[in-house]
């Protein structure tokens, strides 16, 4: 397994992890698949500033961890929002709390001091994932999005990182 900044060849494996998360509607907000095109500029955002990891394994690029700006203001540049996708495959085999340990390690090197995730709160899964690797409940935005008819809530998680 290796861990490394992604590129322009991982997007089209990075937007197919994504759109096998958008059915089992627990994490994405998107309802429909989206394309590598419509993905093209979050991804190259992400360099060189915020990284966007991928999990390369001997069958491929399993699993992915972005980095985004919170909030898009300066006064926030050293607070991100994290965003952990797994293959349906390679759920439950640790690499989503192998991602978020390196992004909490590797946050002070990034001149980061607040990490932040927005779950939505029917997912158990992700909700303590997030808590297993020391991030808190900060926040609660109840029904705030609308998934087949039904409202949902979205918590906000975050973790305090000390500076390097």
């Amino acid at each position: 397994m290796l861990i490394r900044d992604a590129n322009d060849a991982d997007l089209e494996a990075i937007v197919s992890i994504y759109n096998a998360a958008i059915p089992g509607r627990l994490w994405t907000a998107d309802t429909e698949p989206v394309t590598i095109e419509s993905r093209r500029y979050w991804f190259n955002a992400h360099q060189p500033g915020l990284p966007l990891w991928v999990v390369e394994m001997d069958d491929g690029i399993r699993a992915w961890l972005s980095f985004q700006s919170f909030y898009g203001r300066p006064a926030y540049h050293a607070t991100a929002e994290l965003s952990v996708y797994v293959a349906p495959s390679r759920r439950r085999t640790g690499l989503g709390r192998i991602l978020l340990g390196r992004a909490i390690g590797e946050a002070p090197r990034l001149g980061l001091r607040t990490l932040l995730g927005f779950i939505f709160g029917h997912n158990r899964a992700s909700l303590a994932l997030f808590t297993a690797c020391g991030f808190e409940r900060w926040g609660n935005l109840p029904r705030v999005a609308e998934l087949d008819g039904v409202e949902r809530d979205l918590v906000i998680v975050g973790v305090r990182v000390p500076p390097a």
